[in-house]
């Protein structure tokens, strides 16, 4: 019987062997993992244009071997990471992705997806990194995020998210980095984030994050990168921000931050001093407090800052000198103190920062020579000296040790000879010498300097023949070689190598002395915007060529001895926008009609010549046009009946014997002969580029149309508004009397602009600008927080003590003392008057009111730094 059995327990185990094979060879493979099928439920939402996820395999046993996708390596492998940057792909983020639980590293960055964040993704519990900036995701963050505890990294960044950051996000205690800015987040910053003692990096500018910056955010021991510039968060600067020790850099401009920087710490736009406390921060690297209201001087102790690499504290009103501690900084790489009212020398210890690269102290009033030893420093590139009072040789070995990028030294007193060697390592591309006194050749090493896209050399006193070569510079887009003294063998006509200058976007040869004909081979400068050949002694037509400059915005012909009748090709210069002048020359002919196509133009100037005939009809589409003058010629007709010319002022028309002025109904009959030629003295010379900050419909608004509400003062021929602009600036406006109301402030509206706008003095009131919209003059001035002098001394009450009334009679002393002897030409005030000396805050006096003020010495360029902005609505 046992064989029996045993036959039968073989039979048993046989059949079973063969189903087994059966059954592998029905089944070869296992199904794909779970983990695969979420993924591939995940592409379905995916625009991938160029196949990058072409090896997603559903026949696949497991995901592992896909594109973008890594797991675990043991016996049981599950998707731990998930990397699809920079795959140009699109479409929604499905929510199945919350089904890979096992998920520590998802990184969908640099691609186009769209829509909102899935909150399924606070189901992946694991997550340590989610990268989903630069997409295109909007909604708001999901709250769920808060829940992912062991998340370290967060980047949202270069999206189109809105709404506040959840105070949920407070949970993520191991919170490391996150980073958010350039969204549309709004709300404030979560006062919770005070738990986030790991966060290192906390990143949300250029946001619209309102409410004030919580003091909870000091609590972050760990962070070293705040940055929160360009949002609208506004209050006092919690104190808190000074236990930030670890702290290297903090941004925080363009926002709404009030009140005086904190002794612990600081910057935004508020008023104040710099706090020497600052100094202690001894690991901060970068240090911005640009574009504030900072006063006083430069603590020395911020030369404690041993490891700083960055210094910004320009566009403020810092005074005194620079503190020679700066030069403790040994690893300083940037400083910018531009635009402030610093005095004094430029400190010799300045050379011995091996490592200074970017240097700008220009806009200052800085004395004395630029530092020998500048021209030592190894990584110096860009600096930045222009507009200060320095004098003596420019060093001359400058740029044979250094590998400079930008040098301007433009508008100071500066004497010599141009540095040889400045192009040497062939980096340069600006060179900004203009308005000093320097003399001699220009040197060949500046003649052959390849990459030099920006020669300007205007007004000093160089001599030798006109440098023709420099012509030769292919990336030249602006040359500058007016009002100089070039001698000898001077080309009699404008040189033909010019025209090899294809990238040139400027010329300017004013004030020199050419003659001939101007080449028709200009119009054929087609990247041309600005072409200055003033004051010279051209002779001939105007190329009608020139109507080929397509790209022109001014065009200044005006001191020449041109003749024949305008080009009717001019009238294509449709970017021609800053002006035209063509006066003072021998012009004749009618106007024509062609120019009426200039609707950007808004200064155009024919007067003194001998035009003949109507102004045309076609004028009235000039809307954009500010000035105008068309007097001593031989116009006829009626001047257009449009509201343009009814606001323009009668000197604009005088000298036409022929012409009949809009509302008087008959003929001008003025003093035919031509004044004495002075252009610098004429409404010709008087534009200025528009300011970028404000229009004029923005003072209309902060003035509620210039309601009596916001009147702080009234004079003989104006009104003056306080005006809070959107920026929280707070600026002055004179509004005078229009020549329709039938006064004549005609003198005082120019005396202002003629005096204020070509002085720079911290006892002098600054004029930031001037508009003249449909009739209206207004004078834009820095605001006097405490009104005029004459105001406080008949006020009800008087606390003036002895120091304050010392402190105000010696500024405006020093005022009247600069503008008598200092500044060229001289000026005389002729009004001064209690009521015409402003006090600021601090009870510094300023002078102003300068309606009567006369130019005593003769016409003769300015010393004095010319900072008038025009404002154009």
């Amino acid at each position: 019987m046992s064989w029996a059995f045993e036959l039968k327990k073989g039979l048993f185990w046989g059949c079973l062997g063969i189903l087994v094979a059966s059954l592998l060879l029905i089944c070869p493979s296992e199904a794909l993992s779970q983990d695969g099928i979420y993924l591939l439920q995940v592409k379905k939402s995916i625009v991938d244009p160029f196949n990058f996820l072409w090896n997603w395999n559903p026949n696949d046993q497991t995901p592992c071997n896909w594109i973008g996708v890594n797991c675990t390596s043991d016996y049981n492998p599950v998707v731990w990471s998930l990397d699809l940057s920079f795959r140009n792909l699109s479409g929604t983020l499905s929510s199945w992705i919350g089904n890979l639980v096992y998920l520590t590293y998802l990184d969908l960055s640099n691609n186009g997806f769209t829509g909102s964040i899935p909150k399924e993704i606070a189901n992946c519990s694991k997550l340590e990194a989610l990268n989903l900036n630069d997409n295109q995701l909007d909604g708001e963050m999901p709250v769920e995020l808060g829940n992912i505890s062991s998340l370290v990294s967060l980047n949202l960044c270069n999206n189109q998210i809105s709404g506040p950051i959840p105070e949920e996000f407070g949970k993520l205690t191991s919170l490391v980095q996150f980073v958010a800015y350039t969204n549309n987040l709004s709300g404030s910053v979560p006062r919770s984030f005070g738990n986030l003692r790991s966060l290192r990096i906390f990143r949300a500018g250029q946001n619209a994050i309102s409410g004030s910056l919580p003091a909870q955010i000091g609590h972050c021991e760990s962070l070293e990168v705040l940055g929160l510039a360009q949002n609208q968060i506004g209050g006092n600067l919690p104190r808190e921000l000074g236990m930030l020790k670890r702290l290297t850099d903090l941004i925080l401009w363009d926002n709404q931050f009030s009140g005086t920087i904190p002794k612990e710490l600081g910057i935004n736009n508020l008023v104040g001093e710099i706090p020497a406390e600052l100094g202690n921060i001894r690991f901060l690297r970068r240090l911005y407090l640009y574009r504030n209201g900072l006063n006083g001087t430069i603590p020395r102790e911020i030369g404690n800052l041993s490891y700083g690499l960055e210094i910004d504290f320009s566009e403020n009103y810092l005074s005194g000198e620079i503190p020679t501690e700066l030069t403790q900084i040994k690893d300083l790489y940037l400083l910018y103190l531009f635009q402030n009212e610093l005095t004094g020398v430029i400190p010799t210890e300045l050379s011995n920062l091996r490592n200074l690269t970017k240097l700008d102290l220009s806009i200052n009033y800085l004395t004395g020579p630029i530092p020998f030893g500048f021209q030592y420093l190894p990584r110096m590139s860009q600096l930045q000296l222009f507009d200060n009072f320095l004098s003596g040789a420019i060093p001359q070995r400058l740029g044979l040790y250094s590998r400079l990028w930008v040098v301007d030294f433009s508008d100071n007193h500066l004497t010599g000879r141009i540095p040889p060697h400045i192009c040497w390592h062939s980096n340069l591309i600006l060179l900004n010498l203009g308005t000093n006194q320097l003399y001699g050749n220009i040197p060949p090493g500046v003649i052959n300097c390849s990459s030099l896209v920006q020669l300007r050399l205007s007004g000093n006193r160089l001599t030798g023949s006109f440098p023709s070569d420099v012509c030769k510079l292919k990336n030249l887009s602006a040359l500058e070689l007016g009002q100089n003294k070039f001698s000898g063998p001077i080309p009699q006509e404008i040189p033909l190598e010019i025209l090899k200058c294809k990238a040139l976007q400027r010329l300017d040869l004013s004030r020199n002395s050419f003659i001939d004909t101007i080449p028709n081979e200009l119009g054929t400068l087609s990247l041309l915007e600005r072409l200055i050949i003033s004051e010279n002694m051209f002779s001939g037509n105007i190329p009608a060529e020139l109507g080929n400059l397509s790209h022109l915005t001014e065009l200044q012909m005006g001191g020449n001895l041109l003749s024949g009748e305008i080009p009717k090709e001019i009238g294509n210069l449709a970017s021609l926008q800053i002006a035209m002048n063509l006066s003072y020359n021998n012009l004749s002919g009618s106007i024509p009609p062609q120019l009426g196509n200039l609707i950007l133009l808004e200064y155009l100037f024919l007067n003194n010549n001998h035009l003949s005939g109507e102004i045309p009809s076609t004028f009235a589409n000039l809307s954009s046009l500010l000035g105008c003058n068309f007097s001593y010629n031989d116009l006829t007709g009626p001047v257009p009946s449009v509201q343009l010319f009814q606001n323009m002022s009668i000197s604009s028309f005088m000298g036409n014997k022929g012409l009949v002025v809009g509302l008087l109904c008959h003929p001008v009959h003025m003093v035919a002969s031509s004044p004495d030629k002075d252009i610098s003295s004429l409404d010709s010379d008087i534009y200025f580029p528009p300011k970028e900050g404000f229009t004029f419909q923005d003072l209309v608004e902060a003035t509620n149309n210039f309601h009596d509400t916001f009147v702080i003062g009234r004079g003989a021929v104006g009104t003056v508004y306080k005006a809070v602009l959107q920026s929280t600036q707070t600026i002055a406006v004179k509004k005078l009397a229009s020549n329709r109301e039938g006064n004549n402030i005609e003198n005082s509206f120019r005396a202002e602009i003629l005096t204020l706008g070509k002085i720079r003095h911290r006892n002098i009131v600054k004029l930031y600008g001037f508009c003249y919209h449909q009739g209206s003059n207004l004078l834009l001035y820095e605001y006097m927080a405490r009104g005029s002098l004459g105001e406080l001394l008949h006020g009800a009450s008087c606390n003036l003590d002895w120091p304050t009334r010392f402190t105000i009679a010696l500024g405006a002393a020093e005022g009247l003392a600069y503008l008598h002897h200092d500044c060229r030409p001289r000026i005389v005030h002729r009004d001064i008057k209690s009521n015409n000396i402003l006090l600021d805050e601090k009870f510094e006096a300023h002078v102003g009111d300068f309606g009567l003020a006369k130019v005593i010495d003769m016409p003769s360029p300015s010393r004095c730094p010319l900072l008038l902005d025009h404002m154009v609505t």
